[in-house]
């Protein structure tokens, strides 16, 4: 019998740098298994350029994983390197499986000055150049002291990276090209903003390519995660996510013998990836899924933007618009569904947050639909007292579950009205009493009428949100007519049913 998947993100942008995550996820794997997780998402576990202040997207140096004593620290934000893989094995225990956040678009935080040709660009219109080619200060050598070559040898230097952020001797920021190098090409077709962090990685360099494909097997077979989330993927080219998860997907797991002239044994192993492609427009991240041969999946940021205007449209959003123009509806094998996490959240980077009222609406088109992959976010579930988030305990674990033990089975939609919406799940054979009626407004509230199987024919029907007093009566033809008050949320599930 196989349950609903769940993706749980496990940290949040205000998970603090007490180094103690790591600790946390470990005794937190059964609690996890319980909600219904299948999946975690920890946060960067390499070395950032701020050391164990650095939430990892500032990357120093990919092999340390807290280790070595680099940017004025062992351990990461998170914690050090065996309690990362105590953390990895603690959930495999539990069945969960953990992917892994990489940032490998730049690095930061470059241990030598390099003088470089190189050309200023508009921030705001790249590719428009500004003034003639001069010799600057680069941060682009990285000789990483502290790890002294232990796993890989490669030095990094100007001639692989594209571009650079920063004009050394006018202390000032910049978007810098770097000599030979073209951002027409890499960057004509998506948003410009944001191009440029720190040294920006060129992909189209085989020594580059080498070495990260390298990395890539190494930080499999040293951590043994099951997938990757690619933060800002529009800039790393599809072809390189590809090669990536091939490269993770086939590890060799015996070396040749001494003496023996034989090809290393390998072991297939199905890796997950997604990518963080922050763009409202689903043909773009359809593009870029069908460019990596439909090997990753999507983040479904177009529908975290339709949750984000509905919250904070004061009942004058249209409702029958809720799912369009999501990956949940294009491409829903490969949509990877959220409500918030830590760019959206508030205080956020790329801030737009699903306003709460909002907020059970939401989670239950991302955990009750049978469309896309859902993601918890733990920022929602547990809060975030930093900023004022509250926790959405009680109400999230009645969904966890009504997901886990009911939300199976064909699906019959009704987003047919501007203020009341919902959709049916008919249950299967392989989960006893599945089956339920989902109705939600931002509105008024009302009733909708609903088709939730003719085998219900007969059967009472219970609000298990408690917004509804009464129970209804599914008649001879499946059918039922279920309520919603106003600004709410309903689930109906068999009356002698229980969470």
């Amino acid at each position: 019998m196989k349950d609903n998947g769940l993706l749980v993100q496990y940290f949040t942008a205000n998970t603090t740098d007490s180094q103690d995550l790591w600790k946390k996820a470990a005794e937190d794997a059964a609690v996890l298994k319980k909600m219904g997780a299948t999946a975690v998402w920890f946060p960067p576990a390499t070395k950032g350029a701020q050391g164990k202040e650095d939430m990892g997207y500032a990357p120093y140096d990919l092999y340390d994983l807290g280790e070595f004593d680099q940017k004025g620290s062992v351990g990461t934000r998170y914690g050090t390197k065996d309690e990362y893989i105590a953390a990895i094995k603690a959930m495999k225990d539990q069945g969960i499986n953990v992917y892994a956040d990489i940032a490998v678009r730049q690095k930061l935080g470059a241990d030598r000055i390099e003088k470089v040709t190189a050309a200023d660009f508009n921030t705001k219109d790249i590719p428009q150049m500004i003034g003639n080619k001069k010799t600057v200060g680069a941060l682009s050598k990285f000789t990483f002291p502290g790890r002294k070559s232990k796993y890989s040898k490669f030095k990094w230097n100007w001639k692989h990276f594209a571009g650079i952020d920063w004009k050394q001797e006018e202390f000032k920021k910049r978007v810098c090209a770097l000599e030979g190098k073209d951002y027409d090409e890499a960057n004509k077709e998506y948003s410009k903003y944001d191009y440029i962090i720190g040294s920006e990685i060129d992909f189209y360099n085989q020594e580059v390519y080498d070495e990260l494909m390298a990395w890539a097997q190494w930080y499999e077979k040293t951590t043994d995660v099951d997938g990757f989330r690619f933060q800002e993927a529009e800039a790393i080219p599809a072809w390189f996510v590809k090669d990536f998860i091939e490269a993770t997907s086939d590890v060799p797991v015996a070396a040749k013998k001494k003496g023996v002239d034989e090809a290393p044994e390998y072991v297939h192993k199905d890796i997950f990836a997604v990518g963080d492609f922050w763009h409202w427009n689903t043909e773009y991240l359809n593009g870029y899924i069908k460019a990596t041969d439909n090997e990753a999946s999507m983040f479904d940021v177009p529908l975290h933007f339709n949750f984000h205007d509905a919250s904070v449209a004061d009942g004058e959003y249209n409702m029958a618009d809720l799912l369009k123009g999501s990956l949940m509806m294009s491409n829903p094998e490969k949509a990877v569904t959220f409500v918030d996490n830590h760019e959206s959240q508030v205080g956020g980077v790329l801030e737009s947050y699903v306003e709460d009222w909002f907020k059970p609406l939401a989670y239950a088109v991302i955990l009750l639909r049978e469309q896309g992959y859902p993601c918890l976010y733990i920022g929602d579930y547990a809060g975030i007292p930093q900023v004022k988030v509250k926790s959405k305990k009680t109400i999230l674990n009645k969904l966890l579950k009504l997901r886990k033990k009911y939300a199976y089975g064909t699906q019959h939609d009704y987003f047919d009205h501007s203020e009341v919406v919902g959709w049916t799940r008919e249950g299967d054979e392989e989960h006893k009493d599945s089956g339920l009626a989902v109705v939600m407004s931002d509105g008024m509230g009302g009733t909708k009428r609903m088709y939730v199987g003719r085998q219900f024919a007969g059967a009472h029907f219970a609000d298990v949100m408690g917004n509804a007093k009464y129970d209804i009566k599914i008649d001879d033809e499946g059918c039922g007519e279920f309520y919603v008050n106003r600004r709410g949320l309903s689930v109906w599930i068999k009356k002698d049913c229980k969470l």
